[in-house]
């Protein structure tokens, strides 16, 4: 986008369209703001980080995008009261009830943790933002911080338009750093914090495992010792939980098996009901906040008001929270009907994992969606970043996570695809 057109859109903001200028930047700035040197800076901060540089560039290239997404001040706003308004729901007693009622038994242990890096992800409508589904472990967070480090503004116009942001890197991890020890602290008062373990499934083979390779180094920046492992390295004995003869005080959890019920997930089940190690995010967090069916509950005035939820919280989510049901067999032909409004989920899925469009759908596969645990949400389709690849305009998919701890949005990202 040439700057003459930049500098008419940022009047329009200055007049108040400012999510018209958003979407004006999103569809014609192909300004590049990554600095992929201040990127290869940010992540030279430890004598072992020349691997994590090869390892990104070798087989992660799209990791970080090279080009910002824009969004309207109005809609951040928006998404932050959406998600003030649920917090306020889920804290209800009787929401609380009603979501462990269908969740694992272990989710029904409480937790004085509130669970790290809680992910809200919202599609952009036309007239606003909409929650598209809540997450437990959502990853990306370090990495946006670091990311933060290399972004540079196109032109002076739209650095003003960027202002001040959410605040640096160094300040989001300092944030991070003290989400963690918050966590401890809710379980274990004024006792140190000294091993943390960074758990997920062959963390070795994990896409993000550049972003666990960094917190490892953020931790240790701190004082505090971090390992990454598999569930299956951990034992659980009479001293707790213990990583190869060492005794692990916080797990960091990226499992996807979110009730701990894999056998390699043994350890951790242990010693989660057993609160022999502080665990965060945990199964009880997952429950209140990241099964799919509390969609059904959200997107439902009539179930909110029985729950007890004020009216102004109820309009907030009847505005942010597309309509979701619980599919039936008994509706089956109901949802046929409808199915090309409507995109499927499986209601312990994470991720796009068993998630259908119902305008793609195939009778086959929606028989087995019927025979299945799946919700339909209405369907919101994603907002879109224009971007040059390889001398041609791609219109790529966008979606907005704003991560969020204890009801504070720490920090807003777009994913591009």
């Amino acid at each position: 986008m040439r700057q003459d057109a930049v500098k008419s859109i940022l009047a329009g903001f200055a007049a108040g369209g400012c999510a018209g200028m958003a979407e004006a930047l999103n569809a014609g700035c192909q300004c590049v703001s990554l600095d992929r040197q201040a990127l290869v800076a940010a992540l030279a901060r430890d004598p072992r980080d020349g691997a994590l540089q090869a390892m990104l560039a070798e087989s992660r290239p799209h990791l970080f995008s090279d080009s910002m997404a824009f969004v309207s001040a109005r809609h951040v706003r928006r998404m932050a009261e959406v998600i003030a308004a649920i917090e306020r729901v889920v804290a209800l007693p009787a929401w609380q009830d009603a979501v462990l009622a269908w969740a694992p038994a272990c989710a029904r242990r409480a937790s004085r943790a509130a669970g790290v890096f809680l992910g809200y992800d919202f599609h952009l409508a036309a007239d606003g933002p909409r929650l598209i589904e809540i997450n437990t472990n959502a990853g990306g967070g370090l990495l946006n911080a670091i990311l933060g480090r290399a972004q540079r503004a196109c032109c002076a116009e739209v650095a003003e338009a960027m202002g001040s942001g959410q605040g640096g890197a160094a300040d989001l991890e300092a944030r991070f750093v003290a989400m963690f020890r918050a966590e401890w602290a809710a379980e274990r008062g004024n006792a140190p914090l000294r091993h943390v373990a960074i758990v997920d499934e062959a963390p070795q083979g994990q896409y993000l495992l550049p972003e666990f390779l960094l917190f490892q180094r953020l931790f240790e920046r701190h004082g505090v010792a971090a390992w990454i492992c598999d569930p299956s390295e951990l034992a659980h004995t009479a001293d707790g939980l213990m990583l190869h003869g060492q005794r692990v005080d916080l797990v960091y959890n990226r499992l996807t098996d979110f009730a701990f019920d894999a056998p390699a997930s043994a350890a951790l089940r242990d010693a989660w009901l057993a609160g022999s190690a502080v665990i965060t995010p945990h199964p009880r967090a997952h429950a209140l906040y990241a099964d799919k069916r509390n969609l059904v509950l959200l997107s439902s005035p009539d179930a909110l008001r029985g729950l007890g939820a004020d009216e102004a919280s109820i309009a907030l989510i009847q505005a942010g929270v597309p309509r979701t049901e619980a599919v039936s067999r008994d509706r089956a032909d109901d949802f046929w009907a409808r199915r090309r409004g409507l995109f499927f989920k499986p209601a312990s899925g994470f991720g796009s994992r068993g998630a259908y469009r119902g305008d793609k759908l195939t009778r086959r596969v929606f028989d087995e969606i019927i025979a299945g645990d799946y919700i339909a949400q209405a369907f919101v389709p994603p907002s879109e970043r224009r971007l040059s690849v390889g001398g041609e305009a791609v219109a790529l998919k966008m979606d907005l996570r704003n991560y969020v701890y204890r009801g504070e949005v720490q920090l807003v990202t777009a994913r591009l695809y």
